[in-house]
């Protein structure tokens, strides 16, 4: 009887949790609602936000960051983090929001995916990813500097790539796309190439085998992975443009944003080998059998300089993919 009575006051508690949740969360919505229509009469060229994009602003975000610490796919610096990182994305554009989901989504699943492989493979691993604040920002940081901006350029929306008729905000959707399949890309990369590929990887700079693990190694399955991530990141942008933003005939075709995902993808994940293999230090520990990051007596260099960790390489690489790609697409963009 005990253990029912138990097992009932914790679902009572659970209940209660969530419905409190959910009401701070819409008094929050509601707040933030009056806040924008108090501005945007005293400026009066302000759009006010309609209340449901800030509860769904919060909602979805906050529900997705419990999800994934409860699943250890994030700690609970991280989940303060992706919770500031999908507020913004989501408030912004819903596209923005999409494509950040279909990144995370997708990473989590395949950061789990052959974890026993990996775990012979890695001296870092962890179960389920846990991925702290530093990993969270140098992901999702460049992201959501672009997403203050594109809100401060047009305001929260959705609105179709076109140079033409936006030239700035088209490229600031570009340049967060790009940062997001980069990223995706990358982890696509990192956690299916190590598992699928039948051969060993090659260090980008010399082609020389090296053994798995080692930072700017790469593999076929590797970059086609790389390439794919992107896709799906920008397939779910493209999806949302499609039921979201009216009048799509009447600008430039929006499918190569698809496109764009899967080369941003691809590319970010060149640039991360390249950085990685320069600027972070990789040896084998005869010791443990495994590839390190770190020197010491009982390991032998393989390749770089204890420049960069893993971290700062993912944020610069995000950052040139962003920088780099949308002055491209501008120039290749169908008419």
């Amino acid at each position: 009887m005990n253990s029912e009575s138990d097992v009932l006051m914790k679902e009572y508690i659970k209940m209660m949790t969530d419905m409190i949740v959910l009401c701070a969360t819409l008094a929050l919505s509601l707040s933030f609602w009056m806040i924008s229509i108090t501005i945007s009469s005293y400026y009066g060229t302000l759009q006010p936000v309609s209340p449901w994009r800030w509860l769904f602003s919060i909602l979805v975000p906050l529900t997705l960051t419990a999800r994934g610490l409860k699943r250890q796919s994030l700690s609970y610096s991280g989940a303060l983090g992706a919770l500031l990182v999908g507020f913004v994305l989501t408030m912004a554009n819903y596209s923005f929001f999409s494509a950040l989901l279909a990144f995370f989504i997708t990473s989590t699943k395949l950061t789990r995916w052959g974890g026993a492989h990996k775990r012979k493979l890695d001296a870092e691993y962890k179960e389920g990813g846990q991925r702290n604040w530093i990993q969270v920002f140098c992901n999702g940081g460049v992201p959501t500097e672009l997403a203050l901006l594109y809100m401060i350029e047009v305001g929260p929306g959705e609105m179709p790539i076109d140079f033409s008729r936006q030239y700035t905000a088209s490229w600031m959707c570009l340049s967060l796309l790009g940062a997001l399949a980069c990223s995706c890309g990358d982890t696509w990369a990192s956690e299916v190439g190590p598992v699928l590929s039948q051969s060993k990887p090659r260090l980008i700079t010399t082609w020389k085998e090296v053994p798995a693990g080692t930072n700017g190694g790469v593999t076929t399955v590797g970059l086609v992975a790389s390439f794919l991530g992107g896709l799906v990141v920008g397939g779910a942008y493209y999806a949302t443009q499609l039921l979201l933003v009216n009048d799509l005939d009447l600008v430039n075709p929006q499918w190569p944003i698809v496109v764009y995902g899967g080369v941003a993808g691809l590319v970010g994940s060149l640039l991360d080998s390249f950085l990685g293999a320069h600027m972070q230090y990789s040896g084998y520990d005869a010791s443990i059998g495994k590839v390190v990051n770190y020197q010491s007596a009982t390991t032998r260099r393989i390749c770089g300089k204890p420049i960069l960790d893993n971290n700062a390489v993912n944020l610069f690489s995000s950052v040139l993919v962003a920088l780099i790609l949308p002055g491209l697409a501008w120039g290749m963009w169908p008419r």
